[in-house]
Formats: structure tokens, C-alpha cells, sequence
């Protein structure tokens, strides 16, 4: 006999918070995606069919509410650390630098070398630069926080410009304190 496995589905929504606008995606386990700024949902069903290849991509402003309101609390300066379930999926590297990332506390910044240290493997810096590139979860596993060693931004999927808002955005939060 043979067993059919149900595929899953992937659900969507666009956030719009204080003039950011960005496309979020998760599955039943957590938040698998997050848009880059103004990004459109062709960025969305590529990745899906990448990564998750066959599955539904379903509209559900409901299924995303929990995880809108946490990243519309960033972006009101409400909240610094973010609570929600991520299903997120790599190579063990990619787990292992996305993890990483996301000890990076909020408006402190590290540089590539810093990473690559934290996952013990001093010489993957390179690596380290391929795997937050492929970070599917942009601020909620917070690689915007990763700059070069001289101090300048470097590559974002976000683009530049976002990850600068995002940059200040945390240190006009760091000020306040």
C-alpha cells in the first residue's frame, strides 16, 4: 500500500509597518522568511520553490499575525529580542552561522572573522560571508549586524540601504538608554 505524505504549505503575508514593507512566510513550525525591504513576492516564490520545492504558498494574514506583531515592535522600538519559532533550513555551517547570528546583541555590531571564531572554524570567514548571505530570516536572525573589518557595510540581501536603516534604526534605540 502505498502512504501518501501531504505537502506542506508555506503561508504569507506583506507586513507593512513605518513605511517598511517586507513579505513574510512561515510554515506550521515557525517563521520560514522574511522579504527584503519593498521586496516583492516573486523574491517569496523563488525562494519557496528553492528551498521548498512542491509546497503551496497561501495567503494568511491570520497565521502571520504573531510574528507581524513582533516585527512591528522592532520597528517601533518596542522590542530587541524576538520570541517566535523559526523553521528555518540549511547545511549544518549554514545552522550553525545562522545561530550564531542571532547571539549578536541588539545595535552591537561584529565583523566576519567574529563569526567564523564563534563557530570555531577561524578559517571559514569566506564561508561564514556565503552562509549569512543565504540567511532566509533577514533582522529576525539579525545578519544585518554583520559588518566588514575596516567597518564599512558589506553585502546584504536586503540590500545596503536596508541594512543601514537597520543599522541605525537599533542605535537610535542603543541612545535612548
Amino acid at each position: 500500500m502505498k502512504k501518501i505524505f501531504d505537502t506542506p504549505s508555506i503561508y504569507w503575508t506583506i507586513l507593512h509597518s513605518k513605511g517598511w514593507q517586507l513579505y513574510l512566510a512561515a510554515t506550521t513550525k515557525g517563521l520560514c522568511f522574511v522579504g527584503s525591504e519593498n521586496g516583492g513576492f516573486e523574491g517569496l516564490s523563488l525562494w519557496a520553490q528553492k528551498k521548498f520545492h512542491g509546497c503551496p504558498l497561501i495567503e494568511d494574514d491570520h497565521k502571520l499575525e504573531s510574528y507581524a506583531d513582533e516585527l512591528i515592535q522592532y520597528f517601533e522600538g518596542q522590542r530587541r529580542k524576538f520570541t517566535l519559532p523559526l523553521d528555518y533550513h540549511g547545511t549544518p555551517f549554514q545552522l550553525a552561522v545562522w545561530d550564531a547570528l542571532c547571539e549578536i546583541p541588539f545595535g552591537q555590531t561584529k565583523v566576519y572573522m567574529d563569526i567564523a571564531n564563534r563557530i570555531n572554524n577561524p578559517k571559514a570567514v569566506r564561508a561564514v560571508g556565503a552562509a549569512i548571505g543565504d540567511n532566509p530570516l533577514l533582522i529576525t536572525v539579525p545578519c544585518h549586524r554583520v559588518i566588514g573589518k575596516n567597518g564599512a557595510l558589506t553585502g546584504y540581501r536586503g540590500g545596503l540601504e536596508m541594512k543601514r536603516k537597520l543599522l541605525e534604526l537599533e542605535q537610535e534605540e542603543q541612545n535612548y538608554l
